[in-house]
């Protein structure tokens, strides 16, 4: 007997390596860690990134990409997670970097989550966007996405558009004064839009009770440490940017912008249908923002006492 159990012991310890690998294997092909490689722990076929009095901890993407959709399969910290923030969000580099950010706002025990959107564009943010989700995150794994291509920013959350951010240039019938000055700048009474910047793709999580948690009222309590945000799945379906070329080489840039097919196949994120929410998606956002909107900077007068360019008509 002593034997058997000895042998179905060395057959679990090897089935558990094997599936440590195998988790290794899925998430290493798409990101690595960023900052604090032991706060990114492989748990089973999961992926955990920690929080503890000591730090926090993140990954980055293996290679950048221009267009094209990113997404996680996310459960949140559980419990009292008030002063936590876990980021899952797309950007490029330099002083004028584009950037498109989920940021899950944590809270005290059995309130709801707050969801923060934002979108840099050409190193300037302040365009932030709250909702309260419709379900408990920290129950079960959602969905978050980004999709991103020269018509449109898309925030989703298990297919759901929950924001929708528009070149205005491309929709020269719902926009005025739709005018642009090339490769992504636009003149003073046209919104901005992302220009044709490569981004990687992040994910972190940190201690950010100065702020996070209704206004830095709730601070983290490390009680309950440590704090953790698990990934069942990491994808990025995009046109892969060479990882030989500067991130402003042309040759790059219009091969993932001037056909919607390249190296990798076709360029679906592309076709005429992404330009555009379809009539389901839209009823989808308007449902989204009438019952779980709680913060715009459309509408924050305080902020904003000249609404910004692109809030126009809303």
């Amino acid at each position: 007997m002593a034997v058997a159990s000895l042998g179905l012991m060395v057959v679990a310890v090897l089935l558990g390596a094997a599936a440590l690998v195998a988790a290794a294997g899925k998430f290493d092909e798409v990101v690595q860690p960023s900052w604090a490689n032991d706060h990114m722990v492989y748990d089973g076929d999961l992926l955990k990134l920690r929080l503890d009095a000591n730090s926090g901890g993140g990954f980055v993407s293996k290679n950048k990409f221009l267009y094209g959709k990113a997404s996680a399969d996310l459960k949140l910290v559980p419990g009292d997670s008030a002063g936590v923030v876990t980021a899952f969000y797309l950007s490029s580099g330099g002083d004028k970097h584009n950037e498109f950010d989920f940021e899950f706002l944590g809270n005290v025990t059995g309130e709801p989550y707050l969801v923060q959107t934002n979108l840099y564009i050409d190193g300037v943010g302040n365009r932030e966007q709250r909702i309260d989700l419709w379900f408990d995150p920290t129950a079960d794994f959602h969905t978050y996405a980004v999709l991103w291509n020269p018509s449109q920013v898309v925030f989703m959350v298990d297919d759901t558009p929950i924001r929708v951010y528009e070149n205005a240039t491309s929709r020269r019938g719902h926009h005025r004064h739709a005018s642009s000055g090339g490769n992504g700048t636009t003149t003073s009474s046209t919104p901005a839009f992302p220009g044709p910047q490569p981004m990687a793709l992040y994910s972190s999580i940190w201690n950010a009770d100065d702020w996070a948690t209704q206004g830095g009222r709730v601070k983290t309590d490390w009680s309950h440490a440590p704090f953790e945000a698990t990934f069942r799945e990491v994808r990025v379906d995009g046109c892969a940017w060479a990882g030989n070329a500067s991130d402003s080489d042309a040759g790059e840039v219009a091969r993932c912008t001037g056909s919607s097919w390249g190296k990798e196949g076709r360029y679906w994120w592309k076709e005429k249908e992404m330009s555009e929410l379809s009539v389901h998606q839209s009823h989808q956002l308007v449902w989204a923002r009438a019952h779980h909107l709680v913060y715009d900077y459309c509408v924050d007068t305080d902020r904003f006492p000249v609404q910004p360019p692109e809030c126009a008509g809303r």
